[in-house]
């Protein structure tokens, strides 16, 4: 008996032993590798690499679906190639040229990699396929030929020779180099904007990228001399404000019902002498993968498109001015405590009213009474001036901070309010207590944020510092 169950327990560990895993990378198939990341599925990386589930599995010799942080795929379709496939966002402002020096990849490979029919495709946000090889790292330093400059001069500047530079940028020669030309350094740090933009900037950063629904965005722009900016981003002007730095810092909030798509990205830069240069690129805004809520139970009179309607346009009218001052300082905080809160729901959330006579989305965060211990109390997120406090009927007892250069804090619902019109309040400070008023099902706060007179996610707010 006994050495019957030694037989089975062998007999076992052999079976498992030889049983395949779920991503094996092939010796029948050469080609590019991708490194499997986490939150990756089978399916994402088919439509990031056009080709499908079936053909990856074949390819791999896989058995199953189930892939591993790690694992090593081969992409099916592009043999005769070797090294390995990443994925990078295509920065504001970058071409297809410039991309492709400073990946070392010749421009037929990227087109084929990435299916390329029109240079138009390149948007900024768009997951551009590399093959990353590790004899050849991608470069990070970068200048721009000068007008009047030779190649020549420009390499003994970076203490190097123009036949290295030319080697390095594809370039038939030295003298195959014209003026206003993108060109890769072996060595250093980046010191030129991308080809696209106007000479005047040395950059122009747009973060992040890809954009998401109710995103806040970042627009952050250098000049080699004074300049006054402005621009548009999907349909709402920017408004731009100096740093320490020098640089200029835009903050736009891109609306949560935003259909997912390509959109306008403009930079309009105004020179001393009053002329006027733009650069324009579309931007991809991605979906925020938001869920659906039904609400049933609220006061009828508070989903009234005959009472919504006009507190909606109050609401918008109270938070579009643009305060020149930036109250803020770093990163917001919650507006309850932090060790008793509770979300009750999340930004951005479909929502439907009393079976669907009103549909929506939930423009911040609910925070519940979820604890004894002081349960009710209210605060600022951040610094600012109390620019509305009072009664609304879809919003119960509402205040409005002014967090300056165009943020706002919006809190509802409120049993009590401590503040008034013109105080200015400071980060932490007790303003109010949770209540029931305006439309609600119970007791919570509702905290909302506006970027420049778009609703955007406040928990983007308490994780970053803007601008950063």
């Amino acid at each position: 008996m006994r050495k019957r169950i030694v037989a089975c327990i062998l007999a076992f560990i052999l079976v498992v032993s030889a049983t395949p895993a779920s991503a094996q990378t092939p010796t029948s198939l050469p080609g590019p590798v991708y490194i499997v990341q986490s939150g990756d599925t089978l399916w994402g990386i088919a439509i990031r690499f056009n080709t499908s589930v079936t053909d990856i599995m074949a390819a791999n010799n896989m058995v199953s679906q189930d892939i591993f942080p790690g694992d090593q795929l081969v992409i099916p379709g592009l043999s005769g190639l070797s090294g390995t496939l990443i994925t990078e966002p295509v920065p504001f402002g970058e071409s297809l040229r410039s991309l492709s020096r400073q990946y070392r990849v010749d421009p037929a490979l990227l087109i084929k990699l990435n299916h390329i029919v029109s240079p138009a495709e390149l948007y900024a946000g768009y997951n551009l396929v590399l093959l990353q090889q590790d004899e050849h790292p991608a470069l990070t330093a970068r200048t721009a030929l000068a007008k009047g400059d030779t190649l020549l001069e420009l390499a003994v500047r970076q203490n190097t020779d123009p036949w290295t530079i030319a080697q390095l940028n594809g370039l038939t020669g030295p003298q195959a180099c014209l003026p206003g030309d993108l060109l890769y350094l072996p060595s250093g740090t980046s010191t030129a904007a991308p080809t696209g933009i106007p000479s005047v900037l040395t950059s122009a950063v747009v973060d992040p990228l890809p954009i998401t629904q109710g995103a806040t965005v970042q627009v952050i722009v250098k000049a080699v001399q004074p300049v006054t900016l402005s621009g548009l981003l999907v349909d709402h002007p920017l408004h731009f404000f100096p740093q320490d730095d020098g640089s200029q810092v835009a903050l736009q909030g891109v609306h949560a019902m935003t259909e997912p798509g390509l959109y306008p990205l403009r930079i309009d830069i105004t020179l001393p002498d009053g002329s006027v240069q733009s650069f324009e690129q579309m931007v991809l805004v991605a979906s925020g993968n938001y869920l659906t809520e039904i609400i049933n139970g609220v006061d009828p009179s508070t989903i009234d498109p005959a009472i919504t309607g006009p507190e909606d346009a109050w609401l918008l009218s109270l938070v579009t001015p643009v305060t020149p001052e930036k109250y803020w300082q770093g990163m917001f905080q919650l507006p309850v405590d932090s060790d008793q809160y509770c979300v009750r729901s999340r930004y951005g959330n479909r929502r439907t009213y009393n079976s669907g006579a009103l549909y929506g989305f939930h423009s911040g965060i609910d925070y519940g009474v979820c604890s004894e211990a002081h349960p009710f109390d209210i605060y600022a997120p951040a610094d600012g001036a109390i620019v509305f406090t009072g009664l609304k009927t879809v919003r119960g007892n509402v205040t409005i901070i002014d967090h300056g250069q165009g943020v706002y804090s919006g809190l509802y619902h409120q049993a009590e309010i401590f503040v008034a019109v013109g105080d200015h309040v400071m980060a932490g400070q007790l303003i109010g207590k949770i209540g029931n008023t305006g439309r609600v099902t119970g007791a919570h706060l509702h905290w909302e944020v506006w970027v420049n007179g778009i609703q955007v996610d406040p928990n983007q707010w308490l994780n970053e510092t803007f601008p950063h």
